[in-house]
């Protein structure tokens, strides 16, 4: 079995055909797998805490050069 890795830019109109043509292929044959069609790279969990973080008016401002001091 080969793994192939694509970059697809759905904003475009060969984009969007293109991954429509690798979902329609998944999901009527069983040798064509998506492992992975995540919009984002990072942790649910992440960015919920960062959106949250976001809402709050409680803002810590560090100096780079202490950065890894205050962690």
């Amino acid at each position: 079995m080969t793994t192939i890795t694509i970059k697809i830019n759905e904003r475009t109109k060969a984009g969007k055909t293109l991954k429509n043509l690798i979902e329609i292929f998944s999901k009527e044959n069983k040798d064509i797998e998506i492992i992975s069609d995540n919009e984002s790279p990072y942790d649910p969990k992440f960015v919920a805490k960062v959106l949250d973080s976001h809402k709050n008016d409680k803002r810590v401002s560090i100096k780079a050069d202490k950065l890894w001091e205050n962690i």
